[in-house]
């Protein structure tokens, strides 16, 4: 016979009481949906390693979004996709105002005022060298002019009418530089800090830097973004941005993360906890839900209760579109 205190079974053996055990319950609200904007005004251009994701042109992107915000899109991302052309090794284009971003934030704020515009504020895909700031004359980063370039984009992001900026780059005291141009441009009341806190240097990005174009031409980002094996990185890196004034706090990658979310959201728990399930994620579901492995609904849907269950409250996917649909 059992126990009375081994009994579980009856807290949830009626399908209206399982949900009662969820910490989070899935919304709309929840999802930001990262999309990639090219200096190519007129294209749609499909990005062959990410299924269903796209390269948008400025003049294809108000048909691109629309029919997303009339399901309940609240949130998104950008990442601009320059031509080659423009690049130099100081990402001089990142903040062009005729570039792709700031194209953009103009036309989203203009059409959809309700839509919450982020953006990505990181130099890798506008340098010819492909790394996330400048570099001294033996290749490693100069860490100084990177954070006063970086602090230079997100304001002019912030003046363009964006209403968050989050730097990606992961350079030493970007945050405390980002918010100090905010609050000295008088945009600070009106515009939110999402660091990516812990962002480390997995082997999941590979399908973002085809989509972005911003792969390193020379060795790679281990001596800026964590090592994977580092939790106590992850948390110092979370201490610092909290301390440095982040609004929101990021975890990158997801699912193989969740230790490090329930870091961010032990250390920090007065600020939202997102989390970015990253290109390589979304590949690697994609192509198992394909092959037969498992429904793709069912995954991804087990995917978002993992990282809510871990400490979410915010999630980039690229599965935004699907989830605006499977939600209703």
């Amino acid at each position: 016979m059992v126990e009375v205190d081994s009994l579980l079974h009856s807290g949830y053996h009626h399908p209206v009481q399982r949900p009662w055990q969820a910490e989070r319950v899935l919304t709309k609200g929840a999802l930001m949906y990262p999309i990639f904007i090219t200096d190519e005004k007129d294209s749609l251009i499909p990005i062959s390693s990410m299924p269903n994701q796209y390269r948008i042109g400025v003049n294809r992107l108000e048909e691109f979004i629309a029919p997303l915000v009339a399901k309940g899109l609240q949130a998104v991302m950008l990442f601009g996709v320059p031509n080659d052309s423009v690049k130099d090794a100081f990402g001089t284009a990142a903040d062009d105002p005729n570039g792709p971003v700031i194209q953009a934030i103009r036309l989203l704020k203009a059409k959809f005022p309700p839509l919450l515009v982020s953006c990505d504020v990181c130099l890798c895909e506008y340098t010819s060298h492909g790394h996330c700031g400048h570099l001294n004359s033996d290749n490693t980063i100069d860490n100084t002019a990177s954070v006063r370039r970086l602090a230079e984009v997100a304001v002019n992001y912030a003046k363009a009418g964006a209403d968050n900026v989050a730097p990606s780059d992961m350079m030493d005291g970007r945050m405390r530089a980002i918010k100090q141009g905010l609050v000295d441009a008088g945009l600070s009341h009106r515009v939110s800090l999402m660091a990516y806190s812990a962002k480390y240097a997995s082997a999941l990005y590979g399908p973002f830097r085809d989509a972005a174009c911003s792969g390193a031409q020379f060795g790679d980002r281990s001596a800026y973004q964590l090592p994977p094996s580092s939790r106590g990185l992850g948390r110092r890196a979370i201490e610092r941005d909290v301390r440095e004034g982040a609004d929101i706090i990021m975890v990158k990658p997801a699912t193989f993360y969740l230790d490090i979310i329930r870091d961010a959201k032990e250390q920090a728990p007065n600020h939202p906890i997102a989390a970015y399930q990253v290109s390589g994620e979304y590949a690697m579901i994609h192509h198992a839900a394909t092959a037969g492995v498992f429904d793709l609904k069912t995954a991804v849907l087990e995917s978002m209760t993992s990282l809510q269950r871990a400490g979410c409250s915010l999630i980039l996917t690229y599965f935004t579109p699907e989830l605006l649909e499977w939600l209703d």
